[in-house]
């Protein structure tokens, strides 16, 4: 279920044109931070994992979609509940904690989180390196490839578009969908950030108990394809993702690894194959 929360505000501005400074008003997008908590072990031990500047709105997907893209969880059997805690903010009124309780006996060890914070290109990871501990995460993979049409991949962008009805407001939102087969999107999520778009999409399926739809799902990605988001994809068993945007070298290398089928720079009349069935063809 999708919170209604404000992802938009509107804002005084003053607006700069031939005829000189006019004031205004301009909807912008919310950033907020969550924080993202979970209990965990027979001693219920709390613990915050991270904060993330994030739209409102799905924090529980959100929530328990990172904990998928951590390794923490694996499906909705992990999980006992979901809820926002602590009092709404002064300036907004949002609840800005977002605990998971997982199952008493669920295995977790703080120290073996499989997704890394990478801050810049130096940071001393190797691509090596961060290629094989997604593989060990992962484990072995469904063989499986979508079967979809050049044609229903071309008209994706124009439904994707429809459907992002924030970014329509304000211009200032990632969007991730999921898509069948036959070229319709199935769900779609919104955030400020792209790696949090992508946790609420699937955050949702594991709320709903639907993980394993998502092996014979595409990934739809409104701007590039970053390592990150590929990594989300592979823990999630997807096998196709689709972007309107750049993919950047590593994600290209990941998807080869992953047997992922990337697409770039997708468009009405056009496409780039970077890895899985097909390529340079």
């Amino acid at each position: 279920m999708i919170d209604r929360v404000p992802a938009s505000i509107q804002v005084p501005i003053e607006h700069d044109g031939h005829n000189g400074g006019t004031k205004s008003h301009d909807l912008v997008t919310v950033e907020e931070p969550l924080e993202i908590r979970i209990i965990h072990g027979k001693k219920r031990e709390r613990l915050s994992l991270s904060v993330t500047m994030r739209t409102p709105g799905s924090d529980e997907e959100l929530a328990v979609g990172f904990l998928k893209g951590e390794g923490i969880i694996d499906n909705s059997d992990d999980i006992l509940g979901v809820h926002p805690v602590g009092s709404p903010s002064i300036d907004k009124g949002l609840i800005n904690i977002v605990e998971v309780v997982l199952e008493p006996h669920h295995a977790f060890d703080p120290d073996t989180l499989t997704r890394h914070t990478y801050t810049s290109s130096s940071c001393g990871i190797c691509g090596k390196t961060s290629l094989d501990a997604i593989a060990v995460a992962v484990g072995p993979r469904s063989p499986y490839q979508l079967p979809i049409s050049e044609s229903d991949l071309h008209a994706l962008p124009t439904k994707l578009h429809i459907k992002q009805v924030e970014f329509e407001r304000t211009g200032g939102l990632h969007a991730a969908a999921t898509f069948t087969s036959d070229g319709e999107i199935e769900k779609i999520r919104e955030d400020v950030g792209r790696h949090n778009a992508v946790d609420k999409l699937v955050g949702s399926y594991l709320l709903e108990s639907k993980m394993k739809m998502l092996s014979q799902r595409g990934l739809l990605l409104s701007g590039r394809a970053s390592f990150e988001l590929i990594q989300k994809a592979a823990l999630a068993h997807i096998s196709f993702v689709a972007a309107i945007g750049p993919p950047s070298s590593l994600a290209i290398e990941l998807a080869e690894e992953q047997n992922i089928t990337l697409i770039g720079f997708l468009r009405h009349d056009r496409f780039n194959r970077y890895s899985g069935m097909g390529k340079g063809q």
